[in-house]
């Protein structure tokens, strides 16, 4: 399988070197001072076992001219419009595309412009992200890429393969029999997260013991429960008992990256990790009162007839 990453930060840089590292034939989509590093160094990747400089080929997205096989789609959620007539260009019938992005919902909105390719839905649990140009820092030892079709009718056998090659170089690769349920569970950590950590203006810390935030972020990981039994698909167990157990078991001085980029004053994926519940609470009729809140507190107002 000939893979491509677009998209060089935690997540995309990481799932690249760890396919690097496992022997699988990968490039690597990176911009700018970190795209110069990688190349002139290799992608340095510092985990809890040490540090390593992984050859990747890196290239820019005007120059790369490959066929691939498979693209991991890694980039945030206000990229897209950019990237997308990159990806026109690139993708082949043959070719599947898998969102890893922390916006729910992604991969039916891009199938929609890549009606020539499969492109699946997807997310990653992970802890990553970029310390300088060229060096990635991974926290702890969780990497976990979950993705799969929206619909049995969408199925195809290369699905397994690349879930093999993920599971051969490190990486917990899973293909989802309900992407969509498995989306949500994923999106009822990282949405509360960003959501309670903007609202109260802490780290992973200040939700990690008992208090307000706490109390906060597992009012918001309910909502996003009821939301997915609204939507028609229910988690198996109570989320809010595992969405705590995967907080709790991060660097306390970690944070979102919603958050990071807020606080830099940097475009974010606000409206798809906050801004959108409220909205999808309105159409499936579930109230969603702290995520009201959050957003409230970000400026965004709801109004009758908002889509």
């Amino acid at each position: 399988m000939n893979y491509l990453v677009v998209g060089a930060g935690g997540t995309g840089g990481c799932i690249a070197a760890f396919l690097a590292q496992g022997g699988k034939q990968v490039s690597l989509i990176a911009r700018g001072a970190h795209l110069s590093a990688i190349q002139e160094h290799g992608l340095v990747l510092e985990t809890s076992h040490g540090a390593f400089a992984i050859p990747v080929e890196a290239t820019d997205s005007q120059h790369y001219d490959g066929c691939p096989d498979v693209v991991f789609l890694c980039v945030k959620a206000y990229s897209l419009e950019e990237i997308t007539p990159f990806l026109q260009r690139i993708c082949r019938p043959e070719t599947i595309v898998i969102p890893i992005l922390n916006v729910y919902g992604t991969g039916g909105r891009l199938q929609e412009h890549l009606p020539q390719c499969l492109v699946t839905d997807g997310c990653i649990y992970i802890a990553s992200e970029i310390k300088a140009p060229g060096t990635i820092h991974m926290s702890g030892d969780i990497f976990r890429v979950v993705f799969g079709t929206r619909t049995p009718e969408e199925y195809r056998p290369e699905l397994e393969e690349i879930a093999a090659d993920l599971n051969q170089c490190g990486i917990e690769g899973i293909l989802s029999k309900d992407i969509q349920r498995d989306a949500l569970m994923k999106f009822s950590v990282v949405s509360p997260m960003a959501a309670c950590g903007i609202y109260y203006d802490v780290k992973v810390a200040g939700m990690q013991v008992p208090g307000e935030p706490r109390a906060f972020f597992k009012a918001l990981v309910g909502e996003i429960g009821a939301l997915a039994s609204a939507m028609g698909h229910p988690f198996p167990e109570d989320p809010v008992p595992r969405s705590l157990a995967i907080q709790d078991a991060l660097d306390p001085d970690a944070s979102t990256s919603l958050k990071r980029d807020l606080d830099a004053g940097k475009p974010s994926e606000v409206d798809g990790l906050i801004f959108e519940v409220v909205r999808l609470g309105r159409k499936y009729g579930v109230p969603t009162p702290a995520y009201d809140r959050a957003a409230a507190k970000l400026g965004y107002v709801w109004e009758e007839g908002t889509p």
